[in-house]
């Protein structure tokens, strides 16, 4: 397939998470988070747009990027994702999803193109609403509840981090893995971020 970033064509960077206040610091809005801070590194803003997305067109190494932030829950992120998608008329390969992932310990990053959704309502819907499961992903760890915990997961990923957790810290690492993705391609920020 070759590296996405080899082509001249704009891409789409979408931040998943659950629309509402409520929702902001839970650990299953860290994609929101992150495409938040790319905006504010772009100097771009926000507005709501007829896909049912918010998006800002932004510029990140040098290249075009959309960044959005479905406004659906997220078992429902395929649908807004596709509208943004076709209505820029961006390939699927130049499609980022960031997202919260329980299976990483707290803290690790991991991108790489293609694959299943490891049990992620957001990715799941993202994937049957494209009919693909080749689009770029950073998977950003959030660990499991620990000994003891009695929550489920669900309780788990729509619960805040701890206070004493630095998720600016982390936030602002993804958002470089993003940049250096922009910028030097898939292959050097795979090693240099996963």
């Amino acid at each position: 397939m070759g590296d996405p970033i080899a082509s001249p064509q704009p891409w789409l960077v979408v931040g998943l998470g659950n629309p509402g206040a409520e929702y902001a610091g839970n650990r299953h809005n860290i994609g929101f988070g992150v495409v938040d801070e790319l905006a504010v590194r772009a100097g771009s803003r926000f507005s709501a747009h007829k896909t049912r997305a918010d998006v800002a067109e932004s510029r990140l190494g040098g290249r075009r990027v959309v960044l959005a932030k479905p406004r659906s829950f997220m078992n429902e992120s395929g649908g807004p994702v596709v509208a943004v998608r076709n209505f820029y008329r961006i390939d699927v390969p130049h499609v980022l999803v960031v997202h919260d992932d329980l299976d990483l310990e707290f803290g690790a990053l991991r991108l790489k193109q293609g694959g299943g959704d490891g049990g992620h309502n957001g990715l799941r819907s993202i994937a049957q609403v494209l009919g693909s499961q080749e689009f770029l992903r950073l998977r950003i760890g959030v660990g499991r509840p620990g000994r003891g915990d009695r929550r489920t997961v669900a309780d788990y990923v729509l619960s805040d981090f701890d206070p004493t957790v630095d998720m600016d810290a982390l936030v602002a690492r993804a958002a470089d893995a993003v940049e250096s993705l922009a910028r030097d391609g898939l292959d050097v920020t795979q090693q240099r971020f996963n």
